[in-house]
């Protein structure tokens, strides 16, 4: 583990695919009342687009050992680039760097991608946690919109640094 990996308790963030054993956890996952507007309101809507959708993969955040969040990712190949989505943090684990932890894994893991270029995502204008989190980690605007949200983007080069 490494201390990028660890959330400011310490505890290790681990993301590990979708399971029998895990995926009801990931489906109660739920954040903060007042972030509802700008995510959904459990992590089963997004395990349900995952699913049916066919783009997107889902995965677990896990720290300390118990399952505290969900994101997601897919593969663009009519531009060929990476993106991250639907990552919710549970209420209760909010405000200790889990999301941050998170972020850093995944962006790690989908830089280690020999496919990968860039890694883009999309927050709502309002939501001022999400995009200083995102800038912190080197995330920039693109001037692009993706339904009402703004589009940052990450080169896999400053991914993997």
């Amino acid at each position: 583990m490494t201390k990028e990996d660890a959330d400011r308790q310490g505890r290790c963030v681990v993301l590990e695919e979708i399971t029998d054993e895990n995926w009801r956890d990931v489906a109660d996952v739920a954040p903060a009342d007042d972030q509802r507007r700008f995510v959904a309101a459990l992590g089963a809507r997004y395990l349900l687009l995952s699913l049916r959708d066919g783009t997107w993969n889902s995965l677990a955040v896990r720290a300390g050992g118990e399952v505290v969040g969900h994101v997601m990712w897919a593969y663009d190949e009519e531009d060929g680039t990476h993106w991250i989505g639907g990552m919710v943090v549970d209420a209760a684990e909010q405000g200790k760097g889990v999301g941050r932890a998170t972020m850093r894994v995944l962006v790690r893991r989908l830089a280690a991608l020999p496919s990968c270029r860039e890694i883009r995502l999309s927050y709502h204008p309002e939501n001022t946690p999400a995009a200083r989190l995102y800038a912190s980690l080197g995330f920039t605007p693109t001037g692009e919109f993706e339904d009402e949200e703004v589009v940052a983007a990450l080169s896999s080069g400053s991914a993997a640094a």
